[in-house]
């Protein structure tokens, strides 16, 4: 089969130049990059039929998922991630992540704030009900209360456009190594059934807990919320969502989630007072914190 070329070195720093045009006009942006596009057409088509036939008749795989109601901001940094190497799909709206995720899988998304009548930020607790996977927040809007809600319900980083595809590039390479890293650790980790939570041992078969030499038994209830937790590490989960995933009613008390978190901490931490790995976020929830 012959392999389509790659474009030039010269083509790709072309759309660099371009990209970084932005910040003095979208407008030359777009229609300079259309330039440099216009000859990678067959390539770009190339590039994404291999990927298709890779993926037919099985659920597809793709490293980054772009989500943006800009058609031709979307496109293009689809293009550039795929001929860089980094396989990338992108969709438009709310509903159609939904579907993609639905039927799909990815390794991290790039998602904006706003999507048409829907919010990003909306998507992005929807997304973290299920889903783990890195997220970068994309979008124009630059006030730091907007940086400081995406960072709290789940966002990962906050990029400002206009951003640069290299400098972009760079940083979802770095997060999807460490990702694909970990993940593969906590895979061979989960298999194994063991897990190493700050300085104790998680025996998912047994259901126990092993810190100090000591081993001590979960019940049945703080072994499904611990679960839950270590799907949902390091990101703060609202007190409702125990309620409705890991309780599966809505008419749970706080104090009965306080009172199973204060076991797990007890059996977890070395000290249950000065939480290190179980921590709470006032007015908001819990959050299960893994550095490694």
């Amino acid at each position: 089969m012959i392999q389509p070329t790659p474009p030039a070195a010269s083509s790709l720093n072309g759309i660099h130049r371009a990209l970084n045009l932005s910040k003095n006009s979208a407008e030359c942006t777009f229609l300079f990059v259309r330039q440099y596009y216009y000859h990678l057409e067959i390539y770009s088509d190339l590039c994404y039929n291999e990927t298709d036939q890779r993926e037919s008749g099985g659920k597809m795989h793709t490293s980054v998922l772009v989500i943006d109601d800009e058609p031709e901001l979307a496109e293009y940094t689809a293009k550039y991630f795929n001929m860089s190497g980094v396989e990338t799909q992108y969709v438009l709206t709310a509903q159609e992540a939904r579907d993609f995720l639905k039927n799909n899988t990815c390794s991290l998304i790039l998602l904006d704030i706003n999507l048409g009548n829907d919010s990003g930020f909306d998507l992005c607790r929807e997304i973290r009900t299920g889903m783990d996977v890195p997220i970068f927040f994309i979008s124009a809007r630059a006030a730091e209360d907007d940086m400081l809600l995406a960072l709290s319900i789940g966002g990962d980083d906050y990029i400002c456009k206009p951003y640069s595809l290299g400098v972009l590039l760079a940083k979802v390479r770095a997060v999807l190594k460490r990702y694909e890293e970990t993940k593969t650790a906590n895979e061979k980790a989960t298999d194994e059934g063991i897990v190493h939570i700050g300085n104790a041992v998680f025996d998912m078969k047994k259901a126990v807990i092993v810190r100090d030499g000591k081993t001590t038994a979960l019940k049945a209830m703080e072994y499904k919320l611990l679960l839950y937790m270590l799907k949902n590490k390091n990101r703060v989960i609202p007190k409702d969502e125990f309620f409705v995933k890991v309780w599966e009613t809505e008419y749970v008390s706080d104090v009965t989630l306080n009172v199973h978190i204060r076991h797990l901490r007890e059996k977890i931490e070395d000290d249950a007072g000065s939480p290190t790995v179980i921590k709470t976020k006032w007015g908001v929830g819990f959050m299960l914190e893994d550095n490694d």
